[in-house]
């Protein structure tokens, strides 16, 4: 059993040797959770939730009705389950899911992953198009690797830009679902920006002659 003090809250936890993290919580976890301030307005899915850390830590802070818990293996689902009777938050809901295949809400406002290591990236590809369709406008994907380059890129191609936050050796993403008029108006401005440049390069050549 792990027995843990995460953002003031006192939390423990039954794991198992095959289910991710065993014996302690994942540093990446711990360095994802530490950019995150949870809001009683927000709805969070936890998404590949393993024993729970994540929404159990989500559901005492702003009320187990504002999250969903997921996870593909069956033995975790099991145990995040005995886990939220423990931590007396046993209303919040948790899913067997693909991904997001039973998850077919679309108004989150944080989805918080640690996702599995594939050589493809073929999860992480998944949980990045996927999850921007089930946020809400304003809302945020926040996830968490060792690996910079591919997440960046990824995230900035679906999201049009993302924070990247160093710490402990591990990279905390943060891609914020922003409405579309936004981004074209920035999208606008740049192009603006750069007719306006090219006009005083113009009138800077124009004067030397």
């Amino acid at each position: 059993m792990i027995s843990t003090r995460i953002k003031d809250v006192d939390m423990v936890f039954e794991t198992a040797p095959s289910i991710f993290s065993p014996n302690s919580i994942d540093n990446g976890t711990l360095a994802m959770l530490s950019v995150i301030d949870f809001l009683p307005s927000d709805k969070v899915l936890d998404l590949g939730c393993g024993y729970g850390i994540v929404g159990i830590l989500a559901g005492k802070l702003i009320g187990e009705e504002n999250v969903i818990m997921c996870d593909v293996s069956e033995q975790a689902i099991e145990y995040a389950t005995m886990n939220l009777r423990m931590n007396n938050v046993p209303n919040i809901r948790i899913r067997l899911s693909d991904g997001y295949k039973n998850v077919g809400e679309r108004d989150f406002t944080l989805i918080l992953s640690n996702p599995p290591y594939h050589a493809d990236f073929s999860v992480a590809k998944h949980f990045i198009e996927v999850g921007f369709k089930k946020l809400a406008i304003g809302g945020k994907l926040i996830m968490v690797t060792k690996r910079l380059d591919w997440y960046k890129n990824k995230l900035t191609s679906v999201f049009g830009g993302v924070k990247v936050h160093e710490i402990n050796g591990y990279y905390v993403f943060v891609a914020e679902k922003r409405n579309q008029a936004i981004k074209e108006k920035e999208k606008t401005t740049n192009n603006l920006s750069k007719k306006l440049q090219r006009k005083q390069q113009h009138n800077k050549r124009n004067r030397k002659k």
